[in-house]
This record gives C-alpha cells, structure tokens and sequence, in this order.
C-alpha cells in the first residue's frame, strides 16, 4: 500500500503539490486526472522517489520510504517522452531491469518475447531505438516497465504518442497486467474521457491539490464541488448562474427549470447549475426537460458527431448531439435541459446536497 500523509512540494515560492493525502492499495488502477501543470507529474516524481517533499511523508507497506531514492525502490515509470537505451537494441533495453535483477536468460527471454508481442515489437527486436518511430520507441518503453514486475508503476500520460487503434487497446489490456501482478497502478492524464475509459479510481487534481478521489464513475457522475466537476468534463461543463425560488430554478426569459427532486428542500437563493454537453440536446428526450431558446455562435463537425456553440443569457455552452448538424453562425435553436442531469453547486462552489430531515 502507498501512503502519502499530507504532502507538500514547494519550489522556490511556487507550491507544486500542496497538503496531499492519498493511499493506494495493491493491485488497484489509479488515474490522476488535470489539465496540464495541476501537479500530476510533480505528485508521481514524489510517489516515485525522484523528489523529496518539502513537507508530509511517503509511506509503502507500512514504512516510511521519504527519504529513500527511487534507486533503492522497486518503481517503473514511463513519461510521454520516451526514454530508452540509444546504444542498445529493443530486445536489450526491454531485457536491461530484468537483466538487473540477476534473472537467467531463459526467463529473460520469454518475458521480452511476451511483452514485444503485446505490443507489436516482435520484428523490432534487433533494431535500435534511433531507428524507430516516436511510437514504436514508447512502447519499447512501455515494454520494459512491464517486465520490470515493480510494486509501483507510474505512466505519465503515455499513450499520447500512438495510434489511435494501438492507444485503445493497451487502455484495456495495461490495467489486465498491472493489476494481475499486485502493482500499484497510476496513470496521469489530461482526458477526462481516458479516465473513463480505464476505470478504476480517479483522484482529480487543480492547482496541486486533490480535488476528490474515489471509483471513477462516482467522481465523474457525483463530483464535490464545480472544481471537479469542470475537470472532469471534455468538452467543458455547462454552466449558468441561477436564482431558486420555490420548486424551480429561474432562467432567463421566464424559463423555469424544475429543481430535481432529491434536492426538492434546499432554500431558495442562488446557485450554479452544471451540465455536460451530451445532457443538452435538440430533441426533447423526456416530458421533464425544458426547451430554452439560445443562440449559435459556432458549429463543429467531427463526421459521427457535431460540437454546436450556443450563447444563451450570459453564459457559453457547448452542446455535444450525434450526426451532423450545421446551423448558421447566429442562428436562433431551441434546446433541451434535462433537470434530471442537472449538477447544482452553493456559492462557494460545493455540491448541494439534499437536506437532512429532522429525527
């Protein structure tokens, strides 16, 4: 198990990772999820031993292990740019950890020959990385941290550079591996769709904190606050500042939209009101969603999607429907809130919860 026991890294004046927490056990898939500098890289170099905190301790199967150099840890990790051997052939630099380990050669090689074959190395073997693709040097890469059998592998966004095809499949087959060695798996991405897509545990990060971690698909569906929510949302969240009053929530030009009924006893006052963009539509998808009027500001065809920009009141909201549509710049649409779907967020950005009866 991998403790970190509030964590701080400080550079300069500059707070990297700030007061972190997180225990992950054994076996278990592990996705950090942030836009770019939200300190998924400087939170893995702390859990890998490549820093040092400046403050709060790591901790691994009970020991204290924040002093300890990754050398003298049993962690692989792979970035986005890929680092290999450049005198040594795929066959060595995939061969060089178990190598390491005093392993005999017939176990070397069954392992090396296996993990080419996962990922399509097998005729590579006996070139060197120079003489590879971007890709084809990543998943050399990659190749060696599986063979290596560490406690902790760590892969920091490292699908970035393949094909589309090669990307999919390893999201479902690195987890299978990891996870049947007992390893400690994390995986650092931007996409919240990435995240989706390997499951397992997700903890979003903003600005070097941990916003929330948990299942993946109760931080997606049920985030605490709009900071997690907007984080996990590709295309971004939809959202839009509106008065309660009564069962409803008061939009612009008298629409009233029906507070969701779990949430039916908060206080009337203003919220923040949050939708992902596949929970706006065009077509009416139930008797409870409500038609609003809004603007097209600008249409995006994707072939088996359309992305449709619309202004409505004072906020931006991207609507995200199936086909193609192509609307005028300035075309006025009617679209569809479904309340069902609704996040609905306090003024200082918490998730409102249904109120607590009386006993």
């Amino acid at each position: 198990m991998l403790e970190l026991r509030n964590v701080t890294k400080t550079v300069g004046a500059v707070e990297h990772i700030s007061d972190v927490s997180l225990t992950l056990k054994h076996g278990s898939l592990n996705v950090l999820l942030g836009p770019t500098l939200s300190g998924k890289t400087s939170l893995m170099r702390l859990m890998a031993g490549l820093d040092k905190p400046t403050s709060g301790s790591v901790w691994f199967d009970g020991k204290d292990v924040t002093g300890q150099p990754v050398q003298k840890r049993n962690v692989a990790m792979v970035y986005q740019q890929f680092i290999n051997y450049p005198a040594m052939t795929v066959y060595e630099n995939i061969a060089s950890p178990l190598r390491v380990a005093g392993i005999e050669q017939a176990g070397i090689e069954s392992q090396v020959r296996e993990a080419a074959a996962l990922l399509k190395l097998t005729p590579y073997l006996d070139r060197t990385p120079l003489s590879l693709s971007g890709g084809q040097q990543q998943r050399t890469a990659l190749a060696r941290a599986i063979v290596k059998n560490a406690s902790l592998v760590l892969l920091d966004e490292p699908l970035a550079n393949l094909d589309y095809k090669l990307r999919e499949e390893l999201r479902a087959e690195l987890p299978r591996i990891f996870a049947a060695a007992g390893t400690i798996f994390v995986y650092a991405t931007t996409e919240p769709h990435e995240a989706l897509l390997l499951g397992g545990n997700t903890a979003t990060l903003s600005e070097g904190r941990i916003t929330q971690f948990g299942p993946t698909i109760d931080v997606f569906r049920k985030p605490v606050d709009l900071v997690t929510a907007k984080t996990f949302a590709d295309p971004p969240l939809n959202t839009i500042v509106l008065a309660k009053k009564g069962g409803h929530f008061l939009l612009d030009g008298g629409v009233k939209l029906p507070v969701p009924s779990d949430l039916a006893g908060i206080a009337d006052g203003n919220y923040t009101i949050g939708f992902q963009p596949h929970h706006l539509s065009l077509e009416r998808p139930n008797a409870s969603a409500v038609p609003v009027r809004a603007k097209v500001t600008i249409t995006e065809i994707t072939g088996s999607e359309s992305f449709i920009h619309l202004d409505f009141a004072d906020a931006r909201w991207v609507m995200l429907t199936h086909g193609i549509r192509d609307f005028e710049t300035d075309a006025a649409v009617e679209v569809f809130i479904d309340p069902r779907h609704i996040m609905v967020f306090d003024g200082h950005g918490r998730a409102v919860a249904a109120p607590k009866l009386a006993a």
